[in-house]
C-alpha cells in the first residue's frame, strides 16, 4: 500500500504541478539550509554513528581480500586456492549479481521511462541515468549492506565466523530483502516451478527467490512508468488538437510540447520527486 501511495502521489503532483506554480515569483534572497539532522530513513542508522551497523571501510574490504586469498579459513575446511577461485567468481558475477539481486532494476526501468515520456531523445545521456540508479542503489541498498556488514562481515573479518558461514549469513540478509520486495503470487509461481515448498522465508532457496524478486521489480517498474507517462501523454494530446484545430497538421506535435513538457518536469522539481517516490518505494 505505501508502494501505490508513492506512485500515486508523484503522479499527482506532476499533473498538477503547472498550476501550483506561483504565477509571478518574487525574488528574495535564499535563506540558508538548516543544519540540524534529520530523522533517518527506516533501517538507517543515524548521522554520525560509526557502530558495528556502519557499512564496511575500504580498508577493511582489503584485509577481507587479502584473508580469504592468503590464509586458511578458521575451520581449515577450504584451502586459499579454493576460496581465490570462489572470489573471482564472484566479482565476474557481480555485475549481474547488481542487477538482479537490488534496486538497480526498478530504478534505472523508471528513469529510462521518464525520459522516454519527455522525449528528450539522450538526454540525460545514458551514463548520467545509470550513475543516478547506481547511488540511488547505494542509497536504497545501506540498511542491508549494513547488516551484511555487521553480521558476516566483520564477524569473519575478526575470526569469529569461517568463510562458508560468513556466506551463508549474507545471503540470508541479501534474501530478506528480496522477499520483502517480492509479491506472493511471483514467488508462489516459481516455488510450483521448482516442485518445493517453503513454509518461512529461510526455506526460500536462492534460485527461487532472485528469478521471482527480479520478475516482481519488472512489473513494479512499468507499473510505476506507465503512470509517469500519463501527464506527459495528456500534454501531447492537448497539443495535438490545438494544431489539428489551426490547420496545422504538417507540424510535429512533438516539436511544440516538447517544452511545455520539460517546464512542467522543473516547476515540479521532478527528479527530487521521482528520487523520493523511489526510495519510498522500498521502505
Amino acid at each position: 500500500m505505501a508502494r501505490c501511495a508513492a506512485i500515486m502521489g508523484l503522479v499527482a503532483l506532476l499533473a498538477s504541478g503547472a498550476a501550483a506554480a506561483p504565477a509571478s515569483p518574487q525574488v528574495t534572497a535564499p535563506e540558508p539550509p538548516s543544519l540540524a539532522p534529520k530523522a533517518p530513513l527506516p533501517g538507517q542508522t543515524p548521522a554520525g554513528n560509526s557502530g558495528p551497523s556502519a557499512l564496511p571501510e575500504l580498508g577493511d574490504v582489503l584485509e577481507a581480500v587479502n584473508k580469504v586469498t592468503s590464509e586458511k579459513d578458521v575451520a581449515g575446511d577450504w584451502s586459499a586456492p579454493v576460496k581465490l577461485a570462489v572470489v573471482f567468481t564472484g566479482l565476474a558475477l557481480l555485475p549481474a549479481a547488481l542487477v538482479m539481486m537490488t534496486s538497480f532494476t526498478r530504478i534505472v526501468i523508471v528513469l529510462s521511462f521518464v525520459r522516454r515520456a519527455l522525449t528528450t531523445q539522450n538526454i540525460p545521456p545514458n551514463i548520467a541515468v545509470v550513475g543516478l540508479a547506481l547511488f540511488l542503489t547505494l542509497f536504497t541498498m545501506a540498511p542491508t549492506l549494513s547488516r551484511i556488514n555487521a553480521e558476516a562481515f566483520q564477524p569473519y573479518l575478526g575470526g569469529e565466523l569461517a568463510f562458508q558461514p560468513a556466506l551463508d549469513r549474507g545471503f540470508t540478509v541479501v534474501r530478506g530483502f528480496m522477499l520483502r520486495q517480492t509479491s506472493k503470487e511471483d514467488l508462489r509461481m516459481f516455488l510450483d516451478f521448482a516442485k518445493t515448498e517453503a513454509r518461512k522465508p529461510a526455506d526460500v532457496p536462492m534460485h527461487v527467490a532472485i528469478p521471482a524478486f527480479a520478475i516482481s521489480e519488472f512489473r513494479t517498474a512499468f507499473e510505476m512508468g506507465c503512470l509517469l507517462f500519463i501527464p506527459f501523454l495528456l500534454i501531447d494530446l492537448v497539443i495535438a488538437g490545438i494544431l489539428l484545430s489551426a490547420g496545422m497538421m504538417m507540424l510535429p506535435p512533438i516539436i511544440i510540447s516538447l517544452p511545455f513538457k520539460i517546464i512542467l518536469f522543473v516547476l515540479v522539481d521532478g527528479w527530487a520527486l521521482l528520487s523520493q517516490s523511489l526510495v519510498n518505494s522500498f521502505y
